[in-house]
């Protein structure tokens, strides 16, 4: 590589395919030559390539093969992967990396696979078949969507076809809500307002509300059925139809809504309120939105009370098509949900046969009419995805909710001894985990320590040495030896003493790698809380559709990831293959002596440190090999010397076969809530959990707080007309 720089060959409009000896070879396509500094900016780097072949940024990839692997494909998306990059090429004069675009729709009699969610996505090489889930539905690849102007061609305004919903005489439906919502459209589409003079079960009459105006619908009922025919329509208006400013029923708001919904899930008030004022020229207020929109969600989702009734069958339904699974069920005594606990048998096997023994505690409010809380416990794959093993649904956050979920989850784990937990700091949680879990081992998250840091000396300290302080505990959370953490620890006591002191007493074995006794696999903060994410955006549900959307979720990880998995080459995920091959890459220049008379490697490091190795017992006195369970620098220094291979040094839970091993069962649907059996209530009734009202005045919101701060005004003098005082503390009135 050049002093500084690195040649890149960009190429892109080729494909990808695999020798017999699992190696990726590229052919076809167009190239161009750019070159890659220590300074580039990744935004840089892709703005340059997209100017090549005139792409649009969001509409391609950038990936590249390692010197040493042509099996695996590596993801460049941030400056800290253009970083690592160069690090790997710093002995080559130049190095090739490949622009990825979406591939066009497969043939309707081809297999379709999904668009990977992985952050190492892989060439559209052959694979074999997998059997897709029946409620899963793949993701269209981008180049094949619909651009904005085509679909605003292809979307008419809805109120043009509501202009023929009553066609006249002679018109049939199918029960009287359908006519009256038929009406209803009718009515908003040419601009008037009715009035209905007969609505039963024999008879629906309605006429123009315009005082004089002729207009007038009659439609009895068919005998012997359900049908509903008009008799008698007069369409002529004397009233200045078009000119009446016309408005929209709460259940004409739904079916709009419900309409929505197909394509859009979440909608919002607001959302209604834009998209009725575009298509039919009404204002809505706030409140007509959302009852529309909760009248809507009821009729698609059903009923939230009677969501709850339905949940003893659920339990049921779940055993019954996931054999293995846990669902568990308690009601208070006046038969009040209280709580439920969820394990499917995939989650489970895929936990104890292909997972660090590494569980992340974490809960979230769910945003229900009746509130609940949501309680995950969340391991990490062979790639750091997140992998969801139990949850439940619980009334109330409460230490006693806790403690249920605990013992739960000790019962669907068949070896539980020396499991990790990184859960919440408060002694109640270590006293529930200590009780459940004897031999376990509680870590911190250290995000709530640094939320609790920031908390305790805000205002004491400025911002910026708080800041300051924040690093430093960061770097002494993650130093691998005790010696580095002190040195932290040190620093923190020059900046605040105050702090120091507030350091010792969070207790650091339960935080820092130095002494925390288990092991965390250098995961220090929570990562259950990017699953706790994705549930909590989803709007207000019924509990039997979140468990199903847990569910949903829970099963297109374990199919996009099995199809990912499939077309690894490498012994490793591409994780770990990432960071195994950065080890490769520094410990290069390392000098590797042998200890007299042991089995030992002494490997001495660019900063003339010695660091002891023993590849007998996987250790190295840097620790890193210890807690990341990959071989570090110094270690694949030894390992290189002594001519073994690397990939034996490393820990089973990082290899492909670990990897599909985690999901290789499949979470089965339930025919209770996809739509293939009908909802029958539960025999034991289940009443929805009682709300009380919290003491005092309710918390304002962070955006509410910022809106008022926004538009706070200084005082000005009516006077002197001068900022900062009034008219009473005028000098000049003085």
């Amino acid at each position: 590589m050049a002093i500084g720089k690195l040649i890149v060959v960009c190429q892109s409009g080729g494909k990808f395919t695999t020798n017999a000896d699992g190696t990726l070879s590229y052919s076809g396509g167009d190239a161009h030559a750019t070159s890659l500094a220590v300074d580039t900016k990744f935004d840089d780097f892709k703005s340059e390539i997209a100017d090549m072949w005139k792409y649009n940024l969001d509409s391609f990839t950038v990936k590249y093969l390692l010197p040493n692997n042509k099996r695996t494909l590596i993801t460049i998306s941030t400056d800290r992967d253009i970083h690592r990059f160069l690090e790997f090429h710093e002995d080559s004069a130049s190095a090739d990396v490949y622009v990825l675009t979406p591939s066009p729709p497969a043939p309707s009699d081809a297999t379709s696979m999904p668009c990977s969610r992985s952050s190492h996505t892989m060439p559209n090489v052959s694979v074999s078949p997998v059997d897709a889930p029946t409620d899963f539905v793949a993701d269209a690849p981008m180049d094949w969507l619909p651009d904005a102007e085509d679909s605003e061609k292809q979307k008419a305004p809805r109120i043009s076809s509501w202009k023929s919903s009553i066609t006249g005489v002679g018109q049939t439906f199918n029960t009287r809500r359908e006519l009256h919502e038929a009406l209803d459209k009718f009515s908003l589409a040419h601009g008037f307002q009715y009035t209905i003079k007969t609505s039963d079960g024999r008879r629906f009459s309605a006429r123009c509300k315009a005082e004089g105006c002729p207009w007038f619908l009659v439609a009895p009922k068919l005998s012997t059925t359900k049908l509903f025919r008009i008799k008698k329509m007069n369409d002529t208006h004397t009233c200045g139809v078009g000119s009446i400013r016309a408005s929209a029923s709460r259940k004409l708001i739904a079916s709009i809504v419900k309409e929505k919904l197909g394509d859009t899930p979440i909608c919002k008030p607001q959302e209604i309120i834009d998209d009725i004022r575009r298509d039919f020229g009404i204002e809505l207020s706030y409140a007509q939105a959302y009852w529309g929109i909760a009248a809507a969600l009821e009729e698609v989702q059903g009923s939230h009370r009677e969501a709850y009734n339905q949940l003893p069958l659920l339990c049921e339904k779940i055993l019954e098509t996931n054999p293995g699974s846990a669902a568990i069920l308690n009601t208070k005594e006046d038969l009040s949900f209280q709580r439920i606990f969820v394990a499917f048998h995939a989650s489970i096997y895929g936990f104890q046969n292909g997972c660090r023994p590494l569980l992340f505690l974490d809960c979230t409010s769910l945003k229900s009419k009746y509130g609940g809380e949501l309680f995950t416990a969340t391991a990490l794959d062979g790639n750091d995805g997140i992998f969801l093993v139990a949850f439940a649904i619980v009334d109330v956050l409460s230490d006693d909710n806790w403690h249920w979920f605990l013992q739960q989850l000790k019962t669907v784990l068949s070896t539980h001894n020396g499991i990790a937990f990184v859960a919440d700091t408060k002694k109640e949680m270590s006293e529930s985990l200590g009780s459940v879990f004897p031999n376990c081992f509680h870590g911190y998250c250290l995000h709530q320590l640094t939320e609790s840091l920031k908390k305790k000396f805000k205002g004491s300290l400025t911002l910026e040495v708080v800041r300051v302080l924040i690093s430093e505990f960061h770097r002494a959370a993650y130093a691998p030896t005790t010696e580095g953490f002190k040195k932290c620890i040190e620093t923190i006591k020059n900046i605040s003493p105050e702090a120091y002191e507030w350091v010792l007493q969070t207790e650091p074995e339960h935080w820092s790698n130095a002494f925390f006794k288990g092991t965390r696999y250098n995961h220090l903060k929570s990562v259950a809380e990017s699953f706790c994410d994705l549930v909590s955006d989803l709007p207000a549900m019924p509990i039997t559709q979140v468990i199903e959307t847990i569910r949903r979720k829970m099963m297109e990880f374990i199919y996009t990831r099995k199809m990912d998995s499939d077309q690894w080459s490498s012994r490793l995920t591409p994780s770990a293959e990432e960071n195994l091959q950065r080890s490769l890459v520094d410990s290069r220049s390392l000098e590797v002596l042998l200890s007299p008379g042991t089995s030992c490697f002494k490997v001495r490091d660019t900063l003339d440190i010695l660091n002891v190795v023993s590849l007998e017992n996987w250790e190295c006195s840097c620790r890193e090999w210890q807690i990341n369970g990959l071989p570090c620098l110094h270690a694949a220094a030894a390992i290189e010397h002594v001519g073994k291979d690397v990939y034996d040094y490393c820990n089973r839970y990082f290899t492909t076969e670990a990897f599909k091993i985690t999901y290789s069962e499949s979470i089965n649907p339930i025919p209770f809530l996809d739509g293939c059996g009908q909802r029958e209530s539960s025999e034991v009734l289940v009443h929805p959990p009682c709300i009380t009202r919290p003491v005092g005045r309710p918390k304002e919101r962070k955006h509410a707080l910022k809106s008022k701060q926004a538009v706070k005004r200084k005082l000005q003098c009516s006077k002197c007309k001068m900022l900062g005082h009034n008219k009473r503390k005028c000098k000049q009135s003085a």
